[in-house]
């Protein structure tokens, strides 16, 4: 059947194509070089065991087990790379779990998704895709179910995926996150006080560091600092990600901002990064983006960008930039740009 073909079908080429664009332009090198250090690095990582395991069906259930246990482990150690989840899910085919291969093609769609590499609609058309192509009741009804966790279907998405993941399925793995994330949604929507799904989420957490849904869903859940802290964790894994908007107006509302000052509200890692890079290319305009923090109300993130900013008025090219802009600045912005040229 190959589940992870036909749901990676319609992606594959652009979904590639711009992991290996993104890795050239954070890591330098071609495309090429950069397919051959992933390919090195995946067979470094993996066990000569799960090496040797991948591409044939276990002898045992036994073998089949310990794969998927090597596979999680280096989930939670914070080891996760692509390809990950299509090695599971070509397991799970091989020994026979339909539907927890779809789960685990899917996983990688949605780590993709969350970075911003595919659009919504792509994983979407991966799912239709193993409906289209064949005709097995577990495939059709976990390919259904993720569906409808897609598109926030929640009452649909957990009947589906609780008939195979909520009794069997390890308490960190991807179903069982689903499933506690359309227990989270059902909460919050029909205003339910019910701390069980948030506490088994948050403890959960080692296995999707790296994975932006994890966060931005746990910051939709939450309240206060806990939210904050998952809000921003969202938006530095994924600052163009589909989740980072929303992630800026929970940290605006926790801030005691409006939640449409969101959109200007960069995270302390985002301002030092866009402050590292203007000083490393000695180019001020890198600054521009942050402009709007410094306009807004009082509020912690804002502070952090002055404070690091006023850094800056020693070196001359900084301190005519922040005088220019500050010549035409005017109410809230004119007065903290004056702040940051008397240094």
């Amino acid at each position: 059947m190959n589940i992870k073909f036909f749901i990676l079908a319609s992606v594959l080429l652009p979904f590639v194509f711009a992991a290996f664009v993104s890795c050239k332009e954070t890591h330098g090198g071609d495309i090429s070089s950069q397919v051959r250090l992933a390919s090195e690095n995946t067979r470094q990582t993996l066990s000569p065991e799960l090496n040797s395991r991948q591409a044939e069906l276990p002898s045992s259930r036994h073998a089949f087990q310990q794969t998927l246990d090597e596979i999680a482990e280096l989930e939670r150690a914070g080891s996760w790379f692509q390809g990950l989840a299509l090695t599971e899910s070509s397991i799970r085919e091989n020994a026979g779990d339909y539907a927890g291969a779809v789960a685990a093609a899917y996983k990688e769609l949605a780590w993709a998704y969350g970075l911003g590499l595919i659009k919504k609609e792509e994983a979407e058309q991966g799912l239709l895709n193993v409906l289209a192509a064949n005709n097995d009741e577990n495939v059709a009804i976990c390919a259904d179910a993720i569906l409808a966790f897609i598109n926030g279907k929640w009452n649909d998405a957990s009947l589906g995926l609780e008939y195979f993941f909520n009794d069997f399925d390890e308490p960190d793995g991807f179903g069982r996150w689903m499933i506690l994330v359309c227990a989270m949604e059902k909460n919050k929507s029909s205003g339910i006080d019910d701390r069980r799904p948030n506490e088994a989420y948050k403890a959960i957490r080692a296995r999707y560091a790296q994975f932006p849904e994890y966060w931005h869903r746990g910051a939709r859940a939450f309240s206060g600092a806990i939210a904050a802290q998952y809000a921003e964790t969202c938006i530095n894994s994924s600052p163009l990600g589909p989740f980072a908007d929303e992630c800026r107006s929970i940290l605006a509302s926790f801030t005691g901002l409006k939640t449409e000052d969101g959109l200007s509200i960069k995270t302390k890692k985002e301002i030092e990064s866009i402050i590292s890079q203007s000083v490393n290319l000695n180019n001020p305009e890198f600054l521009n983006s942050l402009l709007p923090l410094i306009g807004l109300p009082d509020n912690p993130y804002t502070v952090y960008a002055v404070g690091a900013l006023r850094a800056l008025i020693s070196y001359p090219k900084f301190r005519d930039y922040f005088n220019s802009q500050a010549a035409f600045a005017k109410g809230r912005l004119a007065e903290r740009l004056s702040y940051i040229c008397r240094g």
